[in-house]
């Protein structure tokens, strides 16, 4: 039978110490949301980081704008959040509607970049200097820690854009992990798959991989989020009562809820650079 990598339950213990860690502080660590548009999805993934920042005592503040917004309205407010000292973290929700993400993200403070998306975050990743790393990718990392497995010259096949997974692939060098990027169209997937001890896929199409294509006992962390006739399917299908013994991250309750617990570690690391 399969083991289920529980996000929500592992997010919940993190989430707990954070609580403990906030009510510490002399002074109530911001965060503030820039939302653009009217995508359910986004309004979903912002409502669900507000409610988080309120159990935990992270102050919480959304700023939002219509789909037709100009750049320099949401640059001039980020500037004005980088000044203010009751915010640590900004965050711009993704994806934006038309608007540069490159040119807004590149006006956050980094010390300020709680997403870990600004390009001084990510040069200084690829350096292996302290630096603010993507929520999500942490939660993956997190994920694939709590299998329990030695992860040690362990092999991974990331399934997704180059950009997503680069952030990815330097934390799991740091755990004695190789790492490739592979297409999902490419020649061979199936067998590019089969390979791999870690996979990891975040391309968004329902019954991409199947179990036939997975090693046994290798771990698996679907970041897939697709909607279909109201229910919300993960890029990964298994018979959860096979014998091929996987590690698996649910969909819904998977890499989504250690984001959050990671994106409030990323606010309280925030929090300590500039305090």
């Amino acid at each position: 039978m399969s083991t289920i990598l529980d996000g929500s339950k592992l997010s919940k213990t993190i989430i707990k110490k954070i609580k403990t860690r906030v009510s510490s502080l002399s002074k109530q660590p911001g965060l503030a949301v820039i939302l653009v548009g009217l995508d359910p999805a986004s309004h979903t993934y912002v409502n669900l980081k507000q409610k988080a920042c309120e159990e935990v005592g992270i102050a919480f503040k959304k700023i939002t704008y219509p789909n037709s917004v100009s750049e320099k309205t949401i640059i001039d407010k980020i500037t004005e959040l980088n000044h203010d000292k009751n915010t640590h973290g900004v965050l711009v929700q993704l994806p934006l509607p038309n608007q540069n993400v490159d040119l807004i993200i590149s006006h956050i403070n980094p010390k300020k970049d709680v997403d870990g998306f600004h390009k001084d975050n990510l040069q200084k990743l690829r350096e292996n200097k302290p630096s603010m790393a993507p929520a999500v990718a942490l939660g993956i990392i997190k994920l694939i820690c709590s299998s329990g497995v030695d992860l040690v010259n362990k092999k991974a096949v990331i399934v997704s854009s180059k950009l997503f997974a680069e952030p990815i692939e330097i934390l799991l060098k740091e755990l004695k992990v190789d790492s490739f990027v592979i297409n999902y169209k490419e020649e061979n997937f199936a067998e590019k798959i089969k390979t791999a001890d870690i996979v990891i896929t975040a391309i968004g199409k329902p019954g991409l991989i199947n179990e036939s294509m997975l090693k046994n006992s290798s771990i698996v962390i679907d970041v897939g989020t697709t909607k279909v006739n109201g229910k919300i399917l993960g890029d990964v299908v298994i018979n959860q009562d096979n014998n091929n013994t996987l590690f698996i991250t649910p969909v819904p309750g998977g890499v989504g809820p250690m984001t959050v617990a990671m994106l409030l570690i990323n606010v309280l690391k925030a929090y300590q650079l500039q305090i």
